[in-house]
């Protein structure tokens, strides 16, 4: 089928046009063109069956209704970031809103920033929307590019051009801790793969809503194997406590079911308490307690900032949206 496509130098040639004109016409810039030939090229054009290529019209145009998003290939995801629930969520929620303001998405994934100007550059895009960076050099990338971005849960300065959207992690991990502490847990271990950005901010808030009982961490690591492996080491030193507050509902229903597999039943034995809310919550047993976002809250914010940045109209630099505890079945009193 691509063999018998009509392309722009067969019309151009039949009208004994050069192949710039045609392709004006194709895009809409007529202004230098006579009417005369814009009927023949369209005429032809319709008689031929010329189906246009989308990407080029857009890339043609000066708003080409695309914007990029690029998610951190962390090494933690071991290449399947893309599989992971929160993103999976995130881009499903951008997809639907982007698509409902007229937007086509573009998704890429990486670990180097010199990607990020390559990917705006060649797709000409209105925007970006940047998820995973944690402590990077925004500044820079504001530097080397000239479209508005969004940053989904950034570490940085605020800088003209770039609106940063955060979840009130510590408030979280409040409510979380503060909810524990309400249920007589004393002793309770917060699991993550690092204790910097957003998982320590959820730490913390614990560790405040705990009121002076006793939180402790454990560093876990990144590759699920690692983790296995490491769980089963460090088994007895978990089973001192009573309650594990996971920054992730991923680490939670992992924990959770590696636990259950040695029959540690929960919440009999121990409570977990994840963070996200994903839709996974509802599909284990005992359903994870967690702490709630909204993805598509947080999608329409995006794109309402994006508009504005493009407009160079004036927006608030950070944007917090809020959280909520969802009670559900995997913590118990003691």
């Amino acid at each position: 089928m691509e063999q018998n496509r009509v392309r722009i130098v067969d019309i151009a040639e039949e009208l004994g046009l050069s192949t710039a004109t045609v392709s004006n016409v194709i895009h809409g810039k007529t202004k230098k063109i006579s009417k005369e030939t814009v009927k023949r090229v369209q005429e032809l054009l319709e008689k031929r069956q010329y189906v246009p290529s989308m990407a080029g019209i857009l890339l043609s145009q000066n708003n080409s209704r695309i914007v990029g998003v690029v998610v951190n290939n962390h090494e933690k995801y071991e290449n399947k970031v893309l599989e992971d629930a929160f993103i999976a969520a995130s881009l499903n929620a951008l997809l639907f809103t982007l698509e409902q303001a007229g937007y086509f998405m573009m998704v890429r994934t990486t670990t180097q920033w010199s990607d990020i100007i390559r990917f705006a550059s060649m797709w000409n895009m209105e925007g970006l929307v940047l998820i995973g960076f944690c402590e990077s050099d925004y500044k820079s990338l504001r530097e080397n590019m000239h479209i508005p971005f969004v940053v989904y849960d950034g570490y940085f300065e605020n800088n003209k051009g770039i609106c940063n959207l955060i979840i009130d992690n510590y408030d979280g991990g409040v409510q979380v801790g503060k909810y524990l502490y309400e249920k007589g847990h004393r002793k309770v271990l917060c699991i993550s793969d690092n204790n910097v950005c957003t998982d320590k901010e959820r730490m913390d808030g614990c560790r405040a809503g705990m009121n002076g009982a006793a939180v402790d961490f454990l560093e876990v690591p990144f590759t699920a194997a690692r983790r296995h492996a490491f769980y089963e080491k460090n088994l007895m030193k978990i089973m001192r406590y009573s309650a594990i507050f996971a920054v992730s509902d991923t680490y939670a229903i992992e924990l959770m079911h590696f636990l259950q597999e040695r029959g540690i039943q929960i919440p009999k034995d121990i409570s977990i308490v994840g963070f996200d809310n994903m839709g996974l919550c509802e599909c284990v047993y005992p359903r994870l307690t967690t702490v709630g976002q909204d993805a598509g809250e947080r999608a329409e914010m995006a794109v309402t900032a994006l508009q504005r940045l493009k407009a160079g109209e004036e927006t608030k630099p950070v944007q917090v949206l809020r959280v909520l505890l969802v009670e559900r079945e995997s913590v118990a009193c003691v």
